[in-house]
């Protein structure tokens, strides 16, 4: 029995040490959201450890006379993550991550205005791949879960292509 623990925990200690990896300690580039969430933002990512890190979003929209409907739309919204990251093989990850973070939105129709405040809590999870030059390009999935006046409901989510340069 006590070499079957023994032979588990070194099975487990070989699993977790096969996937670290050094993340670069900053990497700062663009977000290119769906038009379902805010479409472009910019992204920043600072390297906590050697396999976590927090990403910093600030996402905006200005939208006049959407749809030829009439409406002018206009947000702005800062997501913070904390991510873990792991390897799949070489300049592969992938990783997943929790947050939140807050924004304002505003909009008009025909002389009516409306505006508001709200807080979201987020998750994300997303492929990546670090290339040799100092760049990182990565696809992920971020669901957002908000508050009262959210979008008008309190779901939204969005599938991003980000770019971004690495640097220490």
């Amino acid at each position: 029995m006590k070499k079957l623990i023994l032979s588990a925990i070194m099975l487990m200690g070989l699993a977790f040490s096969t996937q670290a990896q050094t993340i670069s300690k900053n990497a700062l580039g663009l977000r290119f959201g769906d038009s379902g969430g805010f479409g472009g933002e910019i992204s920043y990512q600072r390297g906590l450890s050697s396999n976590n890190r927090l990403e910093l979003d600030l996402g905006w929209r200005n939208r006049n006379n959407y749809n030829n409907s009439g409406y002018d739309d206009n947000a702005i919204k800062l997501t913070g993550l904390y991510q873990w990251v792991w390897n799949i093989d070489g300049g592969f990850n992938w990783y997943a991550g929790v947050g939140g973070g807050l924004g304002n939105y505003k909009y008009d129709h025909k002389g009516t205005s409306y505006s508001d405040t709200f807080f979201f809590a987020a998750g994300d999870i997303g492929i990546e791949y670090n290339f040799p030059i100092p760049l990182l390009i990565s696809l992920d999935f971020r669901p957002e879960f908000g508050g009262n006046g959210y979008y008008k409901n309190n779901y939204g989510s969005d599938v991003a292509l980000s770019l971004r340069y690495q640097f220490n």
